[in-house]
């Protein structure tokens, strides 16, 4: 699932920083060298070049962050452009991508849900192995962006792993454990599974009279538990699983939409709508499936509602959602260049930067093991210590979901027709799984 995620402020964390601006800064040219999958691609130490790095929402490079660069390489001019949301950006990457390419950023960010269309189309993206960089990313980060042939086609910027936000002082208002520590407990520590969570979603509800759901959204639930499934969708090789006859899927589908609707779990809210935002002031559910940049919009949307915490802790064990990556269009003018700078972007010092200023989560190893990493804590909920909380969820994480050409528009028909169900109100579960059914043979994917 495509990651909606909207514009995040500026983090609450213990120093945190000054906000992204659209940049016009003077860097220099690198120098030359393979450029990958094109042709080799040099040009002069001198020569004064323009290079733009593309990206959506925030993803932390600010001004002073990059003038740092600009000290010790004044010769190249460096634009970056900020897409509003996600969905913006990946409409001009793809439209630009199926032109051949042309038109792209010489760094452009992307979405791990996008890595599937790179990995597809790897001639038209230059090769960023170079061992000055091995190791450097968790594994599972580096296997994402991971060509079949071996090449390394993204430098991974912020990952997702997923924790559970929840409610603390609505915990306490009916009669549930409301420390970090014994909410993890309750839900079964090391071995949480989403039938204990739905288990303890139903007496939480019961317990408020049906004033509060456990969770918000029917189709954030899902993207956390199909997140830890390894071939959703798609077969390895990248052909399509018949959906009709997906028992694993359906089988989610099914859960989900009861807990959400039947037992009412649910808030009835879709992620990122206007009703889903305004219910974080209307105590309208108790917890939510939470990577680090999620805390951010939690934050925004709550509007000075308190009483939230985290607890380390996740059904099914671990999970990751969302994070992305700096690629370089080999269709580019300087790719040399772009490929420094990409890899200046995503090393340790700089990572350290995006995650003070955008609450993203590193995919670096040694970023993560920083003390400011580390060691942070973020105040608005409760002082939780995110860095221990969020570096222990990502070491949860053992199963990469395979993602090929279609895994997008497959989840997007499941997911509608969840939509249709808890949110929308039609219809009944068998009715809506036959919808998605039916949606799925109209992408004549078969």
């Amino acid at each position: 699932m495509l990651t909606h995620r909207p514009s995040r402020p500026a983090r609450r964390l213990i120093a945190a920083g000054a906000s992204v601006a659209a940049l016009a800064l003077t860097l220099t040219a690198c120098s030359s060298g393979d450029s990958g999958s094109g042709s080799s691609k040099t040009q002069d130490a001198n020569e004064k070049i323009t290079l733009t790095v593309a990206t959506f929402n925030n993803f932390g490079y600010t001004d002073e962050l990059l003038a740092s660069y600009t000290k010790t390489h004044p010769n190249v001019t460096v634009k970056q452009e900020i897409a509003a949301t996600s969905d913006d950006a990946k409409a001009n990457f793809t439209t630009k991508l199926a032109a051949g390419g042309a038109g792209l950023a010489d760094v452009q960010a992307v979405d791990v849900d996008w890595m599937p269309t790179v990995l597809q189309y790897e001639d038209k993206f230059t090769d960023l192995s170079d061992d000055a960089v091995k190791d450097r990313w968790l594994d599972w980060k580096t296997k994402q962006a991971t060509a079949p042939d071996g090449k390394l086609l993204g430098y991974g910027t912020d990952i997702g792993p997923e924790a559970i936000c929840y409610r603390a002082d609505l915990f306490k208002k009916y009669g549930l454990p409301s420390e970090p520590d014994k909410v993890a407990e309750l839900l079964g520590g090391k071995d949480a599974s989403w039938d204990k969570y739905f288990q303890v979603g139903e007496d939480f509800v019961k317990k408020s009279g049906g004033k509060v759901a456990w969770y918000d959204s029917p189709d954030g639930t899902y993207q956390a538990m199909v997140g830890q499934l390894a071939n959703p969708y798609e077969n390895s090789d990248g052909t399509p699983k018949d959906l009709a006859t997906n028992a694993d899927i359906k089988a989610l589908f099914e859960k989900v939409a009861t807990e959400s609707k039947d037992k009412g779990l649910s808030a009835h809210h879709q992620e990122w709508q206007t009703d889903w935002t305004a219910s974080f002031q209307k105590n309208a559910f108790a917890t939510m499936a939470c990577p680090p940049w999620m805390t951010a919009s939690i934050e925004s949307n709550s509007g000075g509602v308190k009483g939230w915490n985290i607890a380390n802790v996740f059904p099914g064990g671990g999970g990751n959602w969302g994070g992305s990556f700096l690629v370089v269009p080999a269709a580019g003018k300087h790719t040399a260049a772009a490929k420094e700078f990409a890899a200046w972007l995503t090393a340790p010092e700089q990572q350290l930067s995006a995650y003070k200023q955008a609450n993203n989560y590193p995919s670096q190893v040694e970023a993560e093991k920083d003390p400011a990493v580390a060691d942070s804590k973020n105040d608005f909920f409760n002082n939780a210590p995110v860095g221990q909380i969020f570096a222990d969820r990502a070491a949860a994480v053992t199963v990469t979901p395979f993602k090929g050409p279609n895994y997008f528009t497959i989840n997007k028909a499941v997911t509608d027709a969840l939509v249709a169900y808890d949110v929308q109100g039609k219809g009944t579960v068998e009715s809506n799984w036959n919808a998605a059914v039916d949606a799925y043979k109209a992408l004549g994917l078969g």
